[in-house]
């Protein structure tokens, strides 16, 4: 999720706001891109872990959707 810049002040779109700077702060900040591929590689890991990884306080210091992992022995067997 990116959120683009509307018009208006930023308490009017506060979710935005907030993720627009945690990007900049913990990703854009710290990086610099040599290409537009390395830029959509770097950004999109950092989508990832955000969105399966990272613990959002809003959510119990849970993360919003993390991953489900299916062991081998638990997949369904054909008799």
């Amino acid at each position: 999720m990116l959120c683009m810049r509307l018009p208006g002040s930023a308490w009017e779109n506060g979710y935005c706001e907030s993720f627009n700077g945690r990007m900049r702060n913990e990703l854009l900040n710290g990086e610099i891109f040599y290409s537009l591929r390395e830029a959509q590689i770097i950004i999109e890991s950092w989508r990832k872990h955000y969105n399966t990884k990272r613990p959002h306080s809003a959510l119990g210091y849970r993360p919003p959707a993390p991953e489900a992992i299916v062991l081998m022995d638990q997949r369904p067997t054909m008799h």
